[in-house]
């Protein structure tokens, strides 16, 4: 399964599954997904990066929303067996993954687990997508010469 967090009070996601950890970028973050995640991470799970195994970028999302370009980036990792979590920003949950179709969430993070139980989870690649009304483009994300 996957670890979810029901957030409860933000003014963002209220009431609703996102990602176990997230927020918005500080000024020195800007160049630095990997910083915000971790800083996120302390703050939000009380994880540092010695907590985790394998945590690596899977998905940078882009939606446009109320006239804002809003841009996700989604690390995954795994935590070790018998670590207790808890949150300062709502309930944590493991869903099941046969679970996850059926949960309130943002839809640009239900369609990006959605591909990654489908396709993301049986590589190492990294995606971008796209999401749209009706669901969300994925493509393989990486650098290549011209």
């Amino acid at each position: 399964g996957i670890l979810c967090l029901y957030r409860i009070g933000s003014r963002v996601a209220n009431n609703l599954y996102v990602g176990s950890a997230g927020g918005h970028f500080e000024t020195d973050e800007l160049n630095d997904a990997r910083a915000c995640a971790l800083r996120e991470m302390q703050e939000e799970l009380g994880l540092r990066e010695a907590d985790v195994q394998d945590m690596k970028l899977r998905y940078i999302t882009l939606r446009l929303k109320n006239g804002e370009i809003r841009q996700n980036y989604y690390f995954f990792a795994r935590r070790p067996q018998g670590l207790e979590l808890t949150s300062t920003e709502g309930r944590l949950d493991h869903i099941p993954y046969e679970d996850i179709p059926s949960l309130k969430m943002p839809s640009s993070a239900k369609h990006m687990i959605l591909h990654y139980l489908q396709e993301g989870r049986f590589t190492d690649t990294v995606y971008a997508g796209v999401s749209e009304a009706w669901g969300a483009h994925f493509a393989p994300f990486g650098e290549f010469d011209d």
